[in-house]
């Protein structure tokens, strides 16, 4: 199969390597996909990179997210058959080196979900980790039906799918924003309200927004870079849901202020998380793309061939959506 690898890090440009490899087996419990779309994430990036953490395995295929075709299904897998759409997640976590930069990918069938009929394959690809990533971040710590919802980021690739998620579930929802384009986008996901945090008071907006009660629930892009915010604008008996904390990596934390509204912190990487709460989200992800049309926001796409450009457009950090390979050309 036709695959993009690296066997060191460093720039896309100089360890990206497009070529042949063996296609892979689908192995007991395991389906075979043909790939058609592969999403990718800053944190395939960072991977390649070499900032996220150190190479695992002496030759990684990037990439984590994915759609296609199951063309193999392995011994006592009974969930999926040939010719099945599908959309999955982890691809290149935990003990995987062989991403979704390639032709196939073989991975346990519990990481992968039908993928509707009405949904491409290009938008199935945005789903993975973005969209479990969300609805852990809002769902992880019970409904939130009735209640008050602060999406940072919210026209991120996390964070649109966090605005459409939370409001489908009957949330008022509130997102920041840093741009007038990026404020249409998390409109059109259902925000109720949408702050410009780079030219407007984000906690003054949000406490007049809720009568100065606060908000419920935060879905959390940068932590320690919106901490001193988030804490004026919190709720009594509130959670913030934490999937990244790049604006400030080692903040401190003032627990006395924590304390004194009960306020629970829930940081997490979705493929640590419990495999339970991973089929939660895919049967509810599930149930959410049938019952109506959604909004995948895509920022590019490109040839197999030129992931190493996909990467880059990533890394440029300026992306509206998910960076799409498509793998199939």
């Amino acid at each position: 199969m036709k695959a993009v690898w690296y066997e060191r890090t460093g720039a896309a440009p100089d360890v990206l390597t497009f070529g042949e490899m063996p296609t892979p087996e689908a192995g007991p419990g395991e389906v075979r996909i043909r790939l058609e779309a592969s999403g990718v994430n800053p944190s395939d990036v960072a991977r390649r990179g070499g900032s996220y953490r150190a190479m695992e395995y002496p030759r990684v295929i990037p990439n984590s997210d994915g759609a296609g075709i199951v063309d193999q299904v392995g011994e006592g897998v009974t969930r999926f058959g040939v010719g099945q759409r599908v959309w999955f997640f982890n691809g290149q976590r935990n003990g995987r080196a062989f991403g979704t930069a390639a032709e196939y990918i073989s991975l346990a069938d519990y990481l992968v979900t039908p993928l509707p009929d009405d949904v491409s394959f290009a938008a199935g690809a945005t789903l993975g980790i973005p969209c479990m990533t969300a609805w852990c971040c809002l769902f992880g710590d019970g409904p939130i039906a009735g209640r008050t919802v602060l999406v940072t980021g919210g026209a991120g690739a996390v964070g649109h799918y966090a605005v459409q998620l939370a409001k489908a579930a009957g949330a008022r929802v509130i997102a920041t924003v840093s741009s007038a384009p990026k404020d249409m986008e998390a409109r059109l996901g259902g925000a109720d309200l949408v702050v410009n945090y780079r030219t407007e008071d984000v906690a003054a907006k949000v406490m007049a927004f809720t009568e100065k009660r606060g908000v419920d629930r935060v879905v959390d892009v940068d932590f320690g870079g919106n901490l001193a915010t988030t804490l004026k604008l919190m709720a009594m008996n509130s959670t913030i849901a934490i999937y990244a904390t790049n604006g400030n990596r080692t903040p401190t934390l003032p627990v006395r202020e924590l304390m004194e509204k009960c306020i629970a912190l829930r940081a997490l990487v979705l493929p640590a998380l419990p495999r339970p709460l991973h089929a939660a989200a895919q049967a509810d992800i599930s149930k959410w793309l049938a019952a109506g049309p959604r909004i995948h926001n895509i920022a590019a796409q490109f040839p197999l061939a030129e992931t190493v450009q996909a990467h880059l457009a990533v890394e440029k950090g300026d992306k509206l959506g998910t960076v799409i390979v498509d793998c199939a050309r």
